[in-house]
Order: structure tokens, then sequence, then C-alpha cells
């Protein structure tokens, strides 16, 4: 599957600006190309950069980090309910609070990538083996109906999405 392969829907939500940052490759390819160049992505920030934020009352660079994690656990959640035919609503979740539970300044990077790496191969699991009536699959979750598909894909551009913003407004700096 493809991002062009994605009902019309999915660009109509905010989760249209994960997926605009992404090209036209096979989902498959994505998530095993984001693993690596993520996990080489964090291995390059400067230590002394991983507890910083651009500006007062942001995120630093490791909460950004462990949020593509967690956000990439709860949209791999929704996906295998979806993929089972589970029909129950799911509710959003509070990504500020999770932050703010997570402990992410006291990580380095090595546990960082390694949690990301762990994952990331989960997701990539999920997805490897799955066709494309699997990927139609739907589900309701913060309101909004999903496909499997598309969760994939926004599990993607929401990694791309986060690192631009880690490399233009917290590295550039």
């Amino acid at each position: 599957m493809i991002k062009s392969d994605l009902p019309k829907e999915a660009y109509d939500q905010f989760y249209g600006t994960y997926l605009s940052v992404l090209d036209e490759s096979e989902l498959k390819v994505l998530l095993a190309n984001g693993k690596t160049e993520f996990a080489k992505f964090i291995k390059n920030i400067p230590d002394k950069k991983l507890q910083s934020s651009y500006e007062m009352g942001k995120w630093t660079i490791a909460e950004v980090i462990l949020h593509i994690i967690d956000a990439e656990r709860v949209f791999q959640y929704r996906a295998l309910r979806f993929l089972r035919n589970d029909k129950t609503p799911l509710p959003g979740f509070d990504q500020d609070l999770f932050v703010k539970q997570s402990n992410a300044n006291t990580r380095d990077k090595d546990s960082l990538i390694a949690e990301f790496k762990a994952v990331r191969e989960a997701s990539i699991t999920l997805f490897n083996n799955l066709e494309n009536e699997e990927l139609s699959r739907t589900g309701i979750a913060s309101n909004i109906e999903w496909t499997v598909g598309t969760l994939g894909f926004v599990i993607c551009g929401h990694l791309k999405h986060h690192q631009q913003i880690i490399t233009y407004k917290y590295l550039q700096t």
C-alpha cells in the first residue's frame, strides 16, 4: 500500500499534516527505513542538546523522542483493534500528560534508541503481513474513522514531522 491508496478522508483530518510529509513509498518501506534513519538521527544529536528545548515551556528533545515512541504505541494498539474488527470506539490520549509522566529527561540516547527500535520493530511486524483488505478495515478513535493502513502511514508521518521540528527548531539554534 502507498499513501495515495488511502481514503481521501484521511487528509481531511488533523492527521493530514503527518501524511503530507511522506512520499509515495510502500508502507513497509517507510516503516523499515524510518527505523534505521531515526535511530541514526537520535545517535547524532549532541548529548548536551538532549534535555534542551528551543523555547521555555516546550518539550525537550528527549521528551519529543519519547512522545514519538508513545504515540507509535497508541497507533499500533488502535491498528490492532481495528485489524481484529473490534468496533468499540477508542478514546484519544493526552499527549501532554504522557510527556509529563514519561521521565524522558532522565534517559540517555542509547535507552531512547533501544526503546524506539523495539517499538518500531513491533510496528513492522504488525503491518508487514497485511493484505489490502486488512489495511482497509476501519474503526473509530478520537471520534475519527480510521483505516488500519492510515494508522500505519500516520505512524511514519508523525515521526518524520517531529524529526523535522527537532532539526529546524532545536538543532539549528
